[in-house]
């Protein structure tokens, strides 16, 4: 666990139109940034980046977010991830509290001596006529075989041992180069197999994927996991196609390396693959991140209708209202590789666009093998469908879901979600049209200092401790009040929103940030803050004053007294405020 305390120092060392600028063309607009958002197809600029505030906005698909936020989202990185990178890209290290399951810190030089490897392997290719007639035989250039790194490893024991200083070194184990086998032998893991460095989003060889050029098993051969290498968190050729993905806003998941880079020069370069394990939650959110449908495309095997529900068991709690996923089932005689050489570009684009959504995958296979026309048969769907469901967190989805398989089972939605323990969702009331259209108010009192507080944190410290706010924004106001007089005394906006990012008040949060951001620079919120407090304080004196008139004659003397002294503050406000 990364402390909090780190996470805003980290904040104020970074500039968020740097970390933006390493990935997307910023141009100057105003006190701000602007460009057309790399999180959906736009032809105007409607993301705006804030230096003042240290967050981003996007007018046109609602993005938003902190220095930390644009690295998750456009790297497809989780939140620690996320913070490495751009602690190590300012020169800090993460420090980690203690946990049940401490984190493993890897040495610089492990990546180095994958990197040594590559090279090793990429010359070897050079040298293996055998291993280039392979690929020209799978119809792969010269180029895209640079483009991916790919290599070869000699039918030798200890190839690596002419490629490092010390073969006999640990971190030969470590990064699973090599295997030790009995009396402490060493020999190389990969040996006569085609080399597929395996890269992270960062760019830095993490492990490799060896394909047999001839028949044999296993037919791909893949790193262990190791401290620098974790298969249920990577895909590869994601490095490669993150630009790709962004653009087509679409990323197809295949089985095998040489169906991504095949794919790749072909021209569908937004295309990775699972390395040897089944599709994870966390490759689907990860993807996710990044674009706006995952298309699965398996062989139509048995092999490949397994991995097919495996995937969609593990997506299934990851979907997003409004976002696709889609399954493409090639005929058993092609892969990916095969079909797109037979039939073009053009035919395998054709058929992800008619790719089976996963609504209808999931109906078809717990219908397919049940006879709907008897009790027994739409009761096993009833149980069967039950746990999936179950499992969606998206709200539209897992409710249309449910609705279908009500129909099918020939029971109301109702009958249903009390069969499975589901509180229904109350429809929102109809409310009449206007008969005209009604005048803009301003802002509440509570809202305008939200928007003060969010847009400069260290006003929360100014606000009186008895102050009565009413309205939704109360609580987040004296939330970031209480979180600053306890353990932040300064910080920014930018700050506050990652302090903020799960806890309820996020999205009040977000919104006053955005709704403080189309104010502009000239807005004068210190201005504005001790205008509101001011009303404030006026407002707790009239309301003082007029419980105590109300009493009139049947006033205590301290009462009137209390009375007097709240008349001359009054006054004396007022006096001041001319």
């Amino acid at each position: 666990m990364i402390p909090k305390s780190f996470i805003q120092d980290l904040l104020n060392r970074l500039d968020i139109v740097d970390v933006v600028e390493r990935y997307l063309p910023l141009k100057k607009a105003g006190a701000n940034y602007v460009a057309c958002c790399p999180f959906h197809n736009e032809k105007s600029p409607s993301f705006t980046v804030s230096p003042s505030k240290q967050f981003y906005h996007c007018f046109g698909c609602g993005a938003h977010g902190t220095a930390i936020s644009f690295t998750m989202d456009h790297l497809g990185l989780g939140f620690v991830e996320a913070v490495e990178e751009l602690a190590r890209s300012v020169g800090m290290t993460v420090p980690h509290e203690n946990t049940s399951t401490p984190s493993q810190k890897v040495a610089p030089d492990l990546y180095e001596l994958m990197q040594t490897a590559a090279r090793f392997y990429r010359e070897q290719l050079k040298m293996a006529p055998r291993a280039i007639d392979y690929l020209k035989g799978r119809g792969l250039s010269g180029e895209i075989a640079a483009r991916f790194g790919i290599g070869y490893a000699p039918d030798d024991w200890q190839n690596l041992k002419a490629a490092v200083p010390n073969y006999l070194d640990a971190s030969m184990v470590d990064t699973g180069l090599v295997i030790e086998g009995e009396n402490n032998k060493r020999y190389d893991r990969f040996r006569d197999r085609i080399m597929f460095p395996i890269v992270n989003v960062r760019g830095q060889i993490i492990g490799f994927g060896g394909r047999v050029l001839d028949k044999g098993e296993p037919k791909y051969l893949n790193s262990p996991e190791t401290a620098l290498f974790e298969k249920g968190h990577e895909l590869y050729g994601l490095f490669q196609a993150q630009k790709a993905i962004r653009a087509n806003q679409r990323v197809i998941v295949v089985e095998g390396y040489m169906d991504v880079v095949a794919l790749a020069q072909l021209g569908v370069e937004y295309t990775v693959a699972t390395l040897g394990t089944a599709t994870t939650p966390y490759h689907v959110q990860k993807l996710l991140r990044l674009c706006e449908q995952i298309v699965f495309c398996f062989d139509g095997d048995r092999a490949g209708q397994k991995a097919a529900w495996r995937a969609l068991e593990n997506a299934l709690p990851q979907l997003q209202d409004g976002k696709r996923i889609s399954f493409l089932f090639l005929p058993e005689e092609h892969d990916p590789d095969t079909y797109i050489r037979a039939y073009g570009r053009e035919a395998f684009e054709l058929e992800l666009d008619n790719a089976l959504p996963l609504s209808g995958y999931l109906l078809r296979e717990l219908t397919a093998p049940l006879d709907l026309h008897t009790q027994e048969g739409r009761s096993a769907l009833l149980q069967n469908a039950q746990p999936l469901l179950s499992s969606i967190t998206a709200p539209a989805t897992a409710l249309l879901l449910r609705k279908e398989i009500a129909a099918l089972a020939g029971v109301t939605q109702a009958e249903l979600e009390a069969l499975w323990s589901i509180k229904p969702v109350a429809a929102p009331t109809r409310q009449p049209a206007p008969s005209r259209k009604p005048s803009r108010t301003a802002p509440s009192s509570s809202r305008t200092l939200l928007l003060c507080v969010v847009n400069n944190p260290s006003l929360a410290l100014q606000l009186p401790t008895q102050l009565h706010i009413d309205g939704t924004e109360s609580a987040a106001i004296h939330a970031v009040a209480d979180w600053l007089n306890e353990s932040a005394s300064e910080t920014t906006t930018a700050a506050l929103s990652e302090h903020f990012r799960d806890s309820i008040h996020a999205p009040l949060l977000n919104q006053a940030q955005t709704e403080a951001l189309a104010f502009g620079e000239k807005f004068d919120f210190d201005a504005e803050f001790i205008g509101i407090l001011s009303k404030l304080e006026l407002e707790a004196l009239e309301q003082q004053i007029s419980s105590l008139e109300v009493k009139g004659l049947s006033m205590s003397e301290t009462e009137r007294e209390q009375h007097r002294q709240l008349l001359r503050w009054r006054n004396e406000f007022k006096t001041r405020k001319q």
